[in-house]
């Protein structure tokens, strides 16, 4: 799977972490930085995130900041994008299923590196489940004028 990973400087260790753990699993990875621990504004990274994943450059996207509120708030704005901010697994398999979500977000501050990767395989692993739920996903992207 093509999976982008943006954060910003809060979560560089994470994302260094997560990203090759991806590339262990076999998956292709784009590192959307930043690089270094110097301070970046989360939004312009969650921006470009939502950018490849709704152009489809990256199928899936890793959205990481301190608390994970604020970049899923920037990927969120990309009316193609459904960033789920999660803890842990349960949560990460739901965002799938019930959601069709295509963007997992995290907060380096509030879930460790084993955790992190308990959710990722959750997202990873789980199906959109359809049915009822392909309706209420459409309206996502569709919201009411």
């Amino acid at each position: 799977m093509r999976i982008a990973i943006a954060s910003d400087h809060a979560a560089v260790d994470l994302k260094a972490e997560l990203r090759e753990y991806l590339i262990q699993l076999g998956h292709e990875v784009a590192d959307l930085g930043p690089e270094t621990a110097d301070r970046v504004d989360y939004p312009d990274y969650g921006y470009l995130l939502a950018s490849v994943v709704a152009d489809g450059t990256a199928e899936r996207g890793v959205a990481l900041c301190g608390s994970g509120i604020g970049i899923s708030i920037a990927v969120n704005r990309n009316p193609a994008c459904r960033a789920a901010l999660v803890s842990e697994p349960l949560s990460a398999a739901l965002a799938r299923e019930h959601n069709d979500a295509n963007v997992i977000a995290m907060g380096a501050r509030l879930t460790g590196p084993d955790m992190a990767k308990a959710c990722l395989d959750a997202f990873l692993s789980t199906s959109f489940g359809g049915g009822r739920h392909g309706p209420r996903v459409d309206k996502l992207s569709n919201p009411p004028a």
